[in-house]
């Protein structure tokens, strides 16, 4: 019998060797995206099979996404998707050679995490202090380093106390932080005030039903404006409780172990931001 050697066959083979592998579900998704879009502008020069794709090909899949002005980190993300996948097809006899091997990676500059101010977190707080939820939703994520998602999932039963149960999820072990006087005071104020629901979720909506990642990024993003806090993200909440302990004298083992780091030396990366910003001296549970 003929092996199929198909790229859509390959592509779900790859999906579910990820999948084994337990990455995550976010990753899993990315990558099928952007196989999806190398199939689809393969097909259009009718190649579909796995061992008909040359160096050549996957070139002018470079050269397709800076036409349609993909940033080159964005180029370069999916290029990674790429080489993951005709690695794994070599790797299981579905392709003789690597037509990706010799590519090389879109060039782009690695900003460094943006780290707030202690005039810009102060200012955040003013424009959420009328909005208790968002006011609290800010307080954890300033005060923990929580990820977003983490935030999103907490449920009320994870509450005990001055301390949080971050649940295992995908990859991630579970793990527990604890509140410090301002997070704390901040949640209690928010539970006080949070509607009756059946829903198991720390944050909701005004309806009841569980406030969504997208809705509080979108929501966080509003109140970065009208605070006049310029390029800065949700995740640089999380960069700047992280910048602030360390500068604030925390070890780094232990902010490894609260922000949930897998490896020790992303949170040493942090320590070369300290040592250039002078306005990261201040413990923000000191504040």
């Amino acid at each position: 019998m003929v092996e199929d050697k198909s790229l859509i066959t390959a592509q779900k083979k790859f999906i579910d060797y990820l999948k084994k592998q337990g990455k995550s579900s976010s990753t899993i998704l990315a990558y099928n995206n952007d196989l999806n879009q190398l199939a689809d502008f393969l097909s259009k020069r009718q190649i579909t099979q796995v061992n008909s794709v040359g160096k050549e090909q996957i070139e002018e899949f470079k050269e397709y996404l800076a036409y349609n002005k993909y940033l080159p980190k964005s180029a370069s993300r999916k290029l990674n998707a790429i080489k993951s996948f005709f690695r794994y097809s070599k790797n299981q006899n579905l392709i003789e050679a690597n037509p990706t091997e010799n590519v090389e990676y879109p060039q782009y500059e690695t900003k460094p995490p943006r780290i707030l101010s202690q005039m810009e977190y102060r200012a955040l707080r003013d424009a959420v202090r009328n909005d208790i939820r968002l006011a609290a939703v800010i307080e954890l994520l300033l005060q923990t380093g929580l990820r977003i998602g983490e935030l999103a999932r907490l449920e009320l039963d994870d509450i005990k106390d001055n301390q949080l149960r971050i649940r295992a999820y995908e990859s991630q072990p579970e793990r527990t932080i604890v509140l410090n006087s301002s997070a704390k005071k901040a949640l209690e104020r928010w539970l006080d005030f949070r509607p009756k629901t059946k829903v198991k979720n720390v944050f909701i909506t005004k309806t009841g039903r569980a406030f969504l990642i997208r809705n509080i990024r979108t929501i966080v993003n509003r109140y970065f404006r009208e605070a006049g806090i310029k390029d800065a993200t949700i995740n640089d909440l999380r960069h700047t409780f992280i910048a602030h302990q360390l500068a604030g004298g925390a070890s780094v083992v232990m902010i490894q172990k609260m922000v949930g780091h897998k490896r020790l030396s992303t949170t040493e990366k942090y320590l070369n931001l300290i040592n250039q910003s002078p306005e990261a001296k201040v413990k923000l549970e000191e504040l």
